[in-house]
């Protein structure tokens, strides 16, 4: 499927931060390769077309210049982030030593942001997500900044329309729906069974889709609100006050192998629920492809292509399609999802 061509006008002051540093270790069984080489899936296409990072970047450039969009990535994956990030500035991609979890990940960002912006504004994608609409989800992403903007003291959310009660999903429950507008968050349920995730949907629960935009300051707020200030403290320590495009690389590494592993939805968003906003999506055909389940459910639901004997796009290793067909021929005697 084409990546259809998104026009919009920039946010000002906005900065896009995505988050490509995961492993995807849920999809393991489709993105390896048959020699063993394991590829997480934001470098793989859903079908022949650009990576999901690829995606990704598209997305953030509906909110905020290519000088102000950066991301999150892992040093183990640079084979397979250099080429899709290489027109980036050099200094707007953050390479974590490991994975400390993804609130160090994001804290990397912020603080790597704030040293050259300190009223920045900050909007959080996901590298690995698939979009049917994207001119639809470009709106939702403008407004939210645009909110975070206007009211810098204030972390927004952005959650889908549950239309089936998924258990592998996070879910946003708000205090009340008010479609086109914000409402305060009420609590957050991570991965329900089915009798809670049915009563959710009844209650008008939303599907968490892991979109944050806030003030810089804000965001690190959620830290010190949730008594992690020490993992700032530290992060600080890596990055030159005197040079806001210096990071002293042996530092940053030394201080990674020492922290702990954090959560950014469990450990910093959930503690602090009564004080996030969230705004529901129109339905735009979201999907976060963590299983081959819910893989095989996006592919059954897009329209049908003309197939083409062509490898996957240059940005992408692998096409996720291509993969859950092999997966599947490979299980035959099994059911694969």
């Amino acid at each position: 499927m084409n990546t259809p061509e998104i026009r919009g006008t920039w946010v000002h002051g906005t900065w896009a931060l995505v988050l490509a540093g995961g492993e995807g270790s849920r999809l393991q069984a489709l993105t390896t390769t048959p020699n063993g080489v394991i590829v997480p899936k934001q470098f793989c296409s859903l079908r022949r077309g650009p990576s999901l990072l690829t995606q990704s970047l598209i997305r953030a450039g509906t909110v905020a210049p290519i000088i102000q969009t950066c991301a999150v990535v892992a040093a183990q994956h640079r084979w397979w982030w250099e080429l899709p990030l290489g027109y980036l500035p050099k200094e707007n991609v953050f390479v974590q030593p490991e994975n400390r979890g993804t609130a160090h990940g994001v804290l990397l960002g912020l603080l790597r942001i704030e040293a050259r912006d300190p009223r920045a504004i900050i909007l959080i994608l996901p590298a690995d997500h698939y979009i049917v609409h994207e001119d639809l989800f470009a709106r939702s992403l403008r407004f939210i900044a645009e909110l975070a903007a206007r009211m810098d003291d204030t972390v927004y959310l952005l959650g889908a329309d549950a239309d089936k009660a998924d258990t592998g999903l996070g879910y946003i429950l708000p205090v009340d729906r008010k479609y086109h507008r914000p409402t305060r968050v009420l609590s957050f349920v991570e991965k329900p069974d089915s009798v809670r995730a049915h009563a959710l949907l009844r209650a008008g629960a939303l599907w968490n889709m892991f979109v944050v935009a806030g003030s810089v300051r804000a965001l690190l707020d959620l830290y010190e609100l949730s008594h992690h200030g020490a993992s700032v403290a530290r992060m600080r320590a890596a990055i030159s006050g005197k040079n806001p495009l210096a990071m002293d690389n042996a530092s940053l590494t030394a201080i990674y192998e020492r922290l702990p592993s954090i959560d950014f939805s469990r450990d910093l968003l959930e503690p602090q629920a009564a004080c996030l906003q969230v705004l529901g999506v129109p339905p735009c055909g979201w999907n976060n492809l963590g299983t081959p389940k819910r893989v095989a459910e996006t592919l059954l639901q897009l329209p049908p292509e003309f197939k083409r004997d062509v490898p996957p796009a240059p940005s992408a290793v692998l096409s996720l399609a291509d993969e859950y067909c092999r997966f599947s021929r490979d299980n035959s005697s099994q059911t694969p999802l």
